[in-house]
């Protein structure tokens, strides 16, 4: 999968991230996206990792759930340094 498809898929995968774990961030939306980004690269490596390398090669439903898993393990992660 692309660079750039990863990006969009990322900042998909930020926001749905968000909408599913809602509370007080310290960076707010923009950070959310950026660590969607971050997370579709997680989501993807992991996935790739684990055998599901072949679900994860483009823009499509099961891509955006392995990037919105990923996500919500770094926000999760995150939300749990800062705090």
């Amino acid at each position: 999968m692309g660079f750039f498809s990863w990006i969009i898929l990322g900042l998909i995968a930020g926001a749905l991230a968000k909408w599913l774990m809602p509370g007080k961030d310290g960076g707010g939306w923009l950070m959310t996206m950026v660590l969607g980004i971050a997370g579709a690269f997680v989501g993807g490596y992991l996935g790739t990792l684990l055998g599901l390398a072949s679900q994860v090669d483009g823009i499509n439903l099961p891509s955006l759930i392995t990037a919105t898993v990923g996500a919500l393990v770094v926000l999760l992660i995150y939300n749990k340094l800062i705090k």
